[in-house]
């Protein structure tokens, strides 16, 4: 498959020997047309290119299809969370341009390159035009390891995992400077609420990979995959699976962790500001970290790109990818808002402990059981990790609570005052 070619080509001299590739692709379905391009820069005497040509080319063209799956998957994920999210609310949706309003990015687009760029007078222009570029190229970068099937990543890193989160730490650098940048005392306190949140998300967040690394030995997300082969992660690591997709919902600024633009508080967060491309820069930055981390999510415990039918990999991925998609745009239409400091809670009293507890049991299973993980260990797993999440809720009290309000005419059955119990959704301290 050409992007799995792509993908190989793209790897250090050594790996894989150029000329094949050259042979395979152009000589052989373009043969005069290869042949006059090698004469024309000096190539092999076997009629091959040199080898760092075919690896600058194909490294181009690799780059440039990952960056267009980021850059033009973004206004389709929006349709689909607008669309979803009518449905979840009783209403229709974007319906009116295009069929189905399926033309609606592309008429947001349009709006968006047409619309009046702004920036504030006291604003430090150059910080403040640079934010955004700060903020989405570090999670375009994010898409560089992701196995979209067997041999086809862009970069098969043997960090893939520690690139993946350094990458996407980098784009809070992007956050505080939209912040601070903008002179606005609204935009300054939701770059700084973002940094303390996701400064506290990260290190849960981080904590609940070491699992699979431990299972699979390796940080390389192809070889993580590959290891996969009786059963996913999320049936070792459950514990793991549920501190990672709260840490990342927290990282994506989803709901109920989207205090970055708490809008009855902070106007719009630390983008306040923006408008037009710049804006649209942003929110370019958010929706592709979100189809970046729901490809990390399928590769690290749904077994990535590998299926049971003889289907391509890619579409297994994409489908995976498109299901946690869905599940993420289910909660955002569910759960209320959390508030900051519930949020704060949350992360160091409830996730960072149970991302050091599923360490320690994820250790004690590899080393009583070092060359495969027996399938008796499953249902102990998830019965595990749902022991531990309700052990510690009920331990640190985030549990519904109750009080009575009183409606006169209404009385209470058991109780002689007249009122109805009605539940408060409380949690922490």
């Amino acid at each position: 498959m050409a992007v799995s070619a792509l993908a190989t080509g793209c790897q250090p001299p050594g790996f894989f020997d150029g000329q094949n590739l050259w042979h395979e692709w152009v000589v052989n379905f373009f043969p005069r047309i290869g042949d006059s391009i090698c004469r024309g820069m000096g190539g092999h005497a076997d009629g091959g290119p040199p080898n760092w040509l075919i690896y600058l080319v194909l490294g181009f063209l690799g780059s440039l299809i990952v960056v267009n799956i980021a850059a033009l998957g973004v206004p389709f994920v929006v349709l689909l969370e607008r669309k979803l999210l009518g449905r979840f609310q009783n209403r229709i949706g974007p319906n009116r341009v295009g069929p189905f309003g399926l033309l609606q990015p592309v008429a947001d687009a349009l709006k968006l390159m047409t619309k009046e760029d702004i920036t504030p007078a006291a604003a430090d222009k150059i910080v403040f035009a640079l934010a955004p570029l700060a903020f989405a190229i570090p999670i375009i970068l994010m898409f560089a390891p992701i196995p979209w099937a067997d041999h086809a990543s862009l970069a098969n890193l043997d960090i893939g995992i520690l690139w993946v989160i350094a990458v996407t730490t980098a784009a809070e650098a992007g956050i505080f400077m939209a912040g601070w940048s903008s002179n606005n005392k609204y935009s300054l306190f939701g770059a700084m609420r973002a940094v303390a949140l996701l400064v506290s998300y990260e290190i849960p967040l981080v904590l609940s990979l070491l699992g699979v690394v431990l299972l699979a030995g390796t940080l390389n997300l192809s070889e993580i995959v590959l290891d996969q082969r009786f059963a996913p992660n999320i049936l070792w690591q459950p514990l793991g699976f549920f501190v990672f997709i709260i840490a990342v919902s927290a990282e994506l600024n989803r709901a109920p962790f989207d205090q970055l633009e708490a809008e009855s508080e902070l106007v719009s967060g630390f983008h306040t500001e923006y408008s037009g491309m710049k804006w649209a820069m942003v929110q370019l930055g958010e929706y592709a970290a979100l189809i970046g981390f729901s490809a990390i999510i399928a590769t690290l415990f749904l077994s990535g790109w590998k299926g049971p039918l003889w289907i391509p990999g890619y579409i297994w991925l994409v489908t995976k990818m498109a299901f946690i998609l869905c599940a993420f745009i289910w909660v955002r239409a569910t759960i209320p808002r959390m508030r900051i400091d519930q949020i704060m809670a949350f992360g160091w009293k409830f996730l960072l402990p149970l991302s050091i507890i599923n360490i320690f049991a994820t250790a004690a299973e590899v080393i009583a059981f070092p060359d495969a993980l027996p399938y008796w260990l499953i249902p102990i797993n998830i019965a595990f990790a749902g022991a531990c999440v309700v052990g510690m809720a009920k331990l640190l009290g985030f549990q519904p609570k109750t009080r009575k309000i009183v409606i006169p005419g209404r009385p209470v059955i058991g109780d002689d005052t007249p009122g109805r119990i009605v539940p408060l959704m409380r949690g922490g301290n």
